[in-house]
């Protein structure tokens, strides 16, 4: 039973499950690995089917080795939770079930489920940034609305009683009030983001890239280091080429700033497997992070830093980010952030399949 379940139409319903699934015999070899416990695993079945449980599990924490052999020999299921799992460069953290698999009276293996906790987590907060989003803009559309109505009658008469007005000093308010009805009409023409839909086409990504860094370098007089860190191996993206540099110019706007005059800004590229956004999983995204060893961002504003009119700086809107996020939705992607006291990273994620099919 146990080795036919690893070759039977079974496989193919495993293979599609996001949860790791992994088969041992009654001397706890690995016989068979899913699809998702290749990828938590960061190697292939056939590498590792035939390592013991021991070699498996026990680097990474006795926990797991542990409770893999007490199913075993009590031949009850057993579940434990938030056990660190070590994989390449990182640690993550899994929800662990075994259940024995018992023929006629005989324990002939036990299936081990891993669930990825930070995977889940990480959904949830996607989920809670994407309606964030939708719910702001929404916000934003129906203020904007209120307000440039009565802005366009305000500026309308201050233009006919300039007409009227011979006294240049009177005249002198008149255009004040013009000049800021102006003003607030461009404040929120910028709140509302992008007014035409994007011209996509095929682009390498890494050349946004590097008319940001030029940008950026021809800008800044101080002493910021940008450096690049490009993964060749990105294809190329159905995207528009300069709302993407928008996007990611706005925040490297925000580091360099950040940073007042001193410090590193790192541009990285990746692919990034199995990304779920919006619902939707994608099995191939690009990852770019904007990476800078500036002061942080503070605490209180790390909820809110994708809000309009949010911002830590006197002379800033506040839309720079939400604008960067708007532009990187339309792309069916999303911007996250991370930030600690020397280390502030924002991760731009762009779905790389079906790219053919936008076109």
């Amino acid at each position: 039973m146990i080795y036919s379940l690893a070759n039977s139409d079974h496989k193919k319903i495993l293979d599609h499950l996001n949860e790791a699934i992994l088969l041992f015999d009654n001397e706890l070899n690995l016989t068979y690995i899913n699809s998702a416990g290749e990828i938590l695993f960061a190697d292939s079945a056939k590498h590792l089917t035939g390592h013991s449980a021991k070699a498996l599990f026990r680097p990474c924490n006795s926990s797991l080795y542990n409770n893999l052999r007490h199913c075993l020999n009590s031949q009850e299921s057993l579940v434990d939770r938030e056990l660190p799992l070590n994989r390449i460069n990182q640690t993550l953290t899994v929800n662990f079930s075994a259940t024995p698999i018992i023929e006629k009276g005989q324990i002939t293996g036990v299936v081990v489920e891993l669930q990825q906790v930070d995977r889940h987590l990480r959904i949830t907060k996607e989920e809670q940034l994407l309606a964030q989003q939708n719910t702001t803009r929404m916000l934003i559309r129906g203020l904007a609305h209120e307000i440039k109505n009565p802005l366009g009658g305000l500026r309308g008469a201050a233009q006919l009683l300039d007409q009227e007005l011979e006294d240049a000093d009177l005249k002198e308010y008149t255009q004040i009030i013009i000049a800021e009805s102006d003003r607030l009409q461009g404040l929120m023409d910028k709140m509302l983001g992008p007014k035409n839909p994007a011209h996509k086409c095929w682009l390498n990504i890494h050349e946004a890239l590097e008319r940001v860094r030029q940008l950026v370098c021809a800008e800044s007089q101080d002493d910021i280091i940008l450096t690049a860190d490009y993964d060749p191996s990105i294809p190329e993206i159905f995207a528009d080429k300069n709302q993407l540099i928008q996007a990611i110019l706005n925040i490297v706007r925000n580091a360099v700033q950040a940073l007042k005059g001193h410090g590193e800004i790192i541009l990285k590229t990746r692919v990034q497997r199995h990304m779920t956004i919006g619902r939707k999983l994608y099995k191939l995204t690009a990852k770019i992070d904007i990476i800078d060893n500036g002061p942080g961002i503070k605490a209180e504003l790390m909820g809110k830093i994708f809000y309009p009119m949010i911002t830590s700086r006197a002379e800033g809107t506040g839309l720079g980010l939400s604008i960067a996020q708007s532009l990187i939705n339309q792309h069916n992607g999303l911007i996250e952030c991370e930030s600690v006291p020397g280390r502030t990273v924002f991760s731009i994620y762009l779905p790389l399949e079906n790219n053919h099919a936008n076109a």
